[in-house]
């Protein structure tokens, strides 16, 4: 059963997911508030939009070029009508077939009858859950 807040936050993992695939830092930082927080899994904090652009500029041209990425909610908390904290399992990688490695947490507000990420923490997975997530 999918409420309408879960359609609209795959919505949101949609747009996140073919921002990368195309490797468009542009459109990618656009599913970020202006003043979002993004802590990348190499432990790394990146604040603001601009920055989480030019930050993405580099991934795709240099480090993470040709990747393809997969995410998948599992969890998704409706704080409030405009806040949702979501829980996804994620991986990129140019593999075929890809697994998931790491956890993220997505902290939604809605503005405008959008969802934007206004903070988000990406952190790798244990070896015992990418087994678990990745049977």
């Amino acid at each position: 059963m999918t409420s309408s807040c879960d359609e609209t936050v795959d919505a949101f993992l949609n747009r996140v997911r073919e921002a990368w695939n195309a490797g468009d830092a542009q459109a990618y930082a656009a599913q970020f508030s202006e003043d979002a927080s993004y802590i990348a899994f190499i432990g790394e904090a990146i604040l603001g939009r601009p920055e989480i652009e030019r930050t993405h500029h580099e991934v795709f041209t240099v480090w993470q070029k040709g990747t393809r990425m997969i995410v998948k909610p599992i969890d998704v908390r409706t704080v409030d009508v405009d806040t949702s904290v979501v829980t996804t399992i994620g991986g990129v990688g140019t593999q075929p077939a890809l697994g998931y490695d790491k956890f993220q947490t997505y902290v939604l507000r809605r503005r405008e009858g959008r969802w934007l990420c206004v903070a988000f923490q990406n952190t790798a997975m244990s070896e015992g859950a990418k087994r678990a997530y990745n049977d």
